[in-house]
């Protein structure tokens, strides 16, 4: 299949090198750019544990110069994938949650017990779910660390244009509800409202679902909220 990869690099170069090898011909077309902030303070101070919740935030990390004294703390990870990028870059100590940020509460406190210190959240400006509010309920102290911005881009490359409006692409990957939003408004822009409704929407979870839903496109939802298991379906579709 001929599917738009919407990640940000460079997981969207990545991601199109996964789907190549299965065969597939992927399209990048990136609906975020993502700018670092390196000179931000990391709060660390009397903190138990960290929490990281992307990829970007630990990219973001490993150019920091307090890197090496976050890499000292326990960490908990949104999933697999970001466990594994936190092991690469010198996390010891590493819990891993069940892929989405909503999960990782009960999995915090069921570990760790509030009067043992602060947590820190390393991550984006903006987020998908108030980790914050989530972890105060239960008597967490969070603090939220932003390493970095993600910028939307609000057009699509000529090729991609043409490719839609020709019916030469089948699918693409939505792996966020922001860049579901700009997928949409990215369509609806190049006036592709109609050739769109060839393409079936690959989406990690029910909230990117309902995200295209003005377009009127067929959508398939991920079991799971992991990359993997958002192959293994357009896999099945192959």
């Amino acid at each position: 299949m001929r599917l738009l990869v919407t990640r940000p690099e460079p997981d969207a170069t990545r991601e199109a090198e996964t789907l190549s090898a299965l065969g597939h011909e992927p399209v990048r077309a990136p609906l975020l750019e993502i700018e670092f902030l390196n000179c931000v303070p990391l709060n660390l101070d009397g903190a138990q544990a960290l929490v990281i919740t992307s990829r970007n935030a630990l990219r973001a990390l490993g150019i920091h110069p307090e890197r090496e004294r976050a890499v000292q703390l326990p960490l908990f990870a949104v999933g697999e994938a970001t466990a594994w990028a936190a092991r690469q870059l010198g996390f010891g100590e590493v819990t891993i949650g069940p892929g989405t940020g909503a999960g990782l509460p009960p999995i915090i406190c069921r570990e760790v017990h509030p009067d043992n210190g602060p947590l820190v959240h390393l991550g984006a400006e903006k987020v998908a779910f108030d980790l914050k509010a989530a972890l105060e309920d239960s008597g967490f102290e969070l603090r939220r660390t932003i390493l970095y911005r993600s910028h939307l881009v609000e057009t699509l490359s000529e090729s991609t244009v043409e490719g839609i409006r020709n019916g030469t692409i089948d699918g693409v990957l939505l792996l966020s509800p922001r860049t579901a939003r700009a997928f949409v408004r990215a369509i609806e822009r190049h006036g592709l409202v109609t050739q769109a409704k060839a393409l079936v929407c690959y989406c990690l979870s029910k909230a990117i679902a309902e995200a295209v839903v003005p377009l009127g496109l067929a959508s398939r939802v991920s079991q799971y909220a992991r990359e993997e298991d958002l192959i293994a379906l357009l896999e099945s579709d192959a």
